[in-house]
């Protein structure tokens, strides 16, 4: 486990599934340990429900979160320059990421999470997908960041 940053930013493509998974569970394991916000390449999708329902089911809550774009994100007031770690959870992420944070000393992580958006036919098939993907997300975040540090609700 590397030093625990003050300041985490989550990145993917849209701002509608893995990264805003990864920012509640950030949440929802480490409070207000550290910092926490996400934002995608683009912000043209809504957040995804099975990302919302899939969360759900480890006592995450998705319903609120508004999905952003890096500029929307600099526009609202949250600096780049201000994170100490982005994690980009897909390649286009990644390289917006490195360009993005060029002039800021941040460190940039890549995190190979599978896009579950499309993947299977049916609801069930889908949502097995999310999961797969929710729980690659929690994986990785456990592993870089330690144990929870906040006590876990129940899932309903």
């Amino acid at each position: 486990m590397s030093d625990v940053p003050q300041a985490v930013l989550f990145c993917c493509d849209h701002n509608a599934t893995r990264s805003p998974m990864a920012e509640g569970m950030m949440k929802q394991f480490y409070g207000r340990r550290m910092y926490v916000q996400s934002a995608g390449v683009k912000s043209d999708l809504d957040i995804d429900g099975f990302a919302i329902a899939v969360c759900h089911e480890i006592g995450v809550d998705l319903q609120r979160h508004r999905s952003r774009s890096f500029h929307e994100l600099q526009e609202w007031g949250d600096d780049l320059g201000a994170f100490d770690l982005v994690v980009a959870l897909s390649p286009a992420a990644l390289r917006h990421a490195q360009e993005q944070t060029r002039r800021f000393h941040i460190d940039v992580e890549y995190w190979p999470i599978m896009d579950p958006t499309g993947i299977g036919e049916g609801r069930e098939a889908r949502l097995d997908a999310y999961r797969q993907s929710r729980d690659q997300i929690r994986a990785q975040i456990l592993k870089r960041f330690g144990p929870p540090t906040e006590p876990q609700k129940e899932s309903v």
